[in-house]
């Protein structure tokens, strides 16, 4: 099993690594929108009394330590920090993420199951989107936010999480200011403001597949800090067994070569 984790981290860890590719294709495409004019959406002034749409990536698989209690925790401790207090939604992934949020006294949660695979983020990622963009168009959330492990090395990882709205000005600046790689910017026919919503959907998918690829492979990584840990537990528990069994015998050797000495003075003494 330590193996396969171990291999997992590995997948888990190329998908991330691919998604940059994408990630910087839609990056240079914010790029080429926000180069020509302004984009409507982003002249709008930001509202912090709507919802918060907060988005929890947990696991439904056994041995795995407190990862679930930590990401949550994680979460709960920034959610209640926030300004939106009011009208928060929650969307959990793993029914296990669930009950370590009940625990944290928050109820309302919707649950989303874990893929056993990569194979099978794709279409709960669409999902996710889509329901991210039918409360934003009736205007129930302004803001959304992912929890999720990031993974530090093979046997460790850390919580970590991403605001995806109000979209980061500073992000947006960066990226009207990068320079282009060519002389001359692409061209394009579309709305400018309907291109921006259709990147930034893109944007959504990404980040979210993201952090489900980063999610699993801290997964993956707790689970092997756990064997390793119950490995090293058991190796302590037999040494002292061992010590013990030694100990058991030797005191058992002499007391039978006491038991011997003893029966040869009495033998001796009756022959006196």
């Amino acid at each position: 099993m330590q193996t396969l984790s171990a291999v997992n981290i590995h997948h888990f860890e190329q998908a991330v690594k691919s998604i940059g590719d994408y990630y910087r294709s839609i990056e240079m495409g914010f790029q080429v929108v926000l180069k020509g004019g302004k984009v409507a959406v982003l002249d709008q002034k930001e509202e912090r009394k709507n919802g918060l749409y907060a988005i929890v990536f947990g696991t439904d698989q056994r041995l795995c330590g407190g990862f679930n209690e930590q990401i949550t925790t994680y979460a709960l401790e920034r959610i209640n920090s926030s300004n939106t207090v009011e009208n928060n939604n929650i969307l959990c992934i793993g029914l296990r993420t669930l009950a370590s949020l009940e625990e944290g006294k928050q109820n309302g949660a919707e649950v989303f199951p874990l893929p056993g695979s990569l194979a099978g983020v794709t279409s709960i990622v669409q999902q996710v989107v889509m329901a991210i963009t039918d409360l934003q168009e009736v205007g129930k959330i302004n803001r959304v936010m992912l929890f999720h492990h990031k993974l530090l090395s093979q046997i460790s990882y850390k919580p970590h999480h991403i605001t995806l709205l109000p979209l980061d000005r500073t992000w947006i600046d960066s990226v009207r200011q990068k320079k282009w790689p060519c002389h001359s910017l692409p061209s394009f026919t579309m709305d400018r403001d309907s291109l921006f919503s259709a990147l930034f959907r893109q944007y959504m998918f990404v980040s979210i597949y993201r952090a489900f690829a980063e999610s699993m492979a801290s997964e993956n990584a707790a689970r092997l800090l756990s064997m390793q840990s119950a490995e090293k537990n058991i190796e302590e528990r037999l040494e002292q067994l061992n010590a013990l069994y030694r100990n058991e015998r030797q005191s058992s050797i002499t007391s039978e070569l006491l038991d011997i000495v003893s029966g040869f003075e009495a033998l001796r003494t009756e022959k006196e």
